[in-house]
């Protein structure tokens, strides 16, 4: 009589085992899943993190729903520049309120998780995104009317601002206090910036510590995708402050 069929294992079986590979397939697929999302989690927490752009006030460097990648190294490991454009958490008042758009429970929850571990972008419900102009002890200035920008008593030639803006319809002259930025938007007159906010507490300049990060890449749409580099030869001319 023949011997009865047996497992890999020795044990007596049918041959197949379709059960025993499901659950390894199952057990696989599981490790998978975990191991993408928290090297997701870890890339989003240290490295990269996807954000959404929701306004024009970037334009036309960015436009309404561009996605960009922003590193976490700059500030930390790396320093951040002037011309870098940089995203940074509300310093306060910044943002009108946000209404929701309501969603089921699960639908709520899972973007929630994806957002969370970097697999959705951030929106933009608590964070903005602009240009550096001043960077801690820089002295910054327009005449307002269309004058043009000036830091540290140079006037800046900006390229990056929208065609048919004008670098700033606001007068100001301020010394960005230590551990704070000073931001503009490139689309001047659409642009709620630095300029808007010299009556808030650090005179409409943004903590160092709000930067996410520098963003360096529009990666959709597709045929939006764009490096976004510094324009450093703006600000070359630029004396120390």
């Amino acid at each position: 009589m023949p011997a009865p069929e047996t497992s890999p294992s020795g044990e007596p079986g049918t041959g197949g085992h379709p059960t025993g590979s499901r659950g390894a397939w199952l057990r696989e697929t599981v490790v998978i899943l975990a191991s993408a999302l928290l090297l997701s989690l870890v890339i989003k927490t240290f490295l990269f993190q996807a954000f959404y752009i929701p306004s024009a006030s970037m334009q036309d460097t960015l436009i309404e729903g561009d996605r960009v990648l922003v590193t976490k190294l700059a500030p930390g490991p790396l320093d951040v520049h002037r011309g870098d454009v940089v995203v940074f958490k509300d310093p306060g008042g910044w943002l009108p309120p946000v209404v929701a758009e309501e969603q089921s429970p699960l639908a709520e929850w899972t973007t929630s998780v994806l957002t969370y571990v970097g697999l959705l972008p951030q929106d933009s419900g608590e964070h903005l995104i602009k240009r550096i102009i001043g960077l801690p002890g820089d002295r910054v200035a327009s005449d307002g009317g269309g004058a043009p920008v000036t830091v540290n008593g140079v006037e800046v030639s900006e390229p990056y601002v929208r065609e048919g803006s004008i670098p700033s319809e606001v007068q100001f002259d301020v010394v960005v206090p230590e551990g704070n930025l000073w931001v503009m938007g490139d689309n001047r007159q659409n642009s709620q910036d630095s300029r808007y906010h010299l009556g808030d507490p650090g005179g409409g300049s943004v903590p160092v510590d709000n930067v996410v990060g520098v963003a360096f890449v529009t990666v959709w749409p597709a045929d939006r995708f764009t490096l976004l580099r510094n324009p450093g030869a703006t600000f070359e001319p630029v004396p120390e402050p």
